[in-house]
């Protein structure tokens, strides 16, 4: 969906989001819709979803996408942002324990 979009919103969990994390590295969009189990609402371009229930976010328009093997890489413009309260992130090393929903 992400290689098709002109805009993409890059949200920035805290620890205390984690269950966001699990969600959405941990399940498939094949067998979970997963916007269905979280409260969201549209994106400033009307379009990208911001995940209600997390805080700090940033929104930008794709300037760039770079294959990086198994993944694509995007570069970003941002446009517009939110912030919450700075309780840290979840970075890779917090979020090692999560199982993927596809085999990487």
């Amino acid at each position: 969906m992400a290689v098709r979009a002109q805009t993409m919103v890059v949200h920035v969990p805290s620890p205390e989001e984690r269950a966001l994390v699990e969600l959405f590295g941990g399940e498939t969009g094949d067998d979970v819709d997963k916007f269905s189990l979280v409260p969201w609402e549209p994106g400033p371009d009307g379009v990208t979803p911001v995940l209600s229930g997390c805080r700090r976010w940033f929104a930008g328009r794709i300037l760039q996408q770079v294959d990086s093997g198994d993944h694509t890489s995007f570069l970003l413009e941002p446009f517009a942002a939110s912030s919450g309260p700075e309780e840290g992130q979840i970075g890779f090393q917090d979020a090692r324990d999560v199982t993927p929903g596809h085999e990487p």
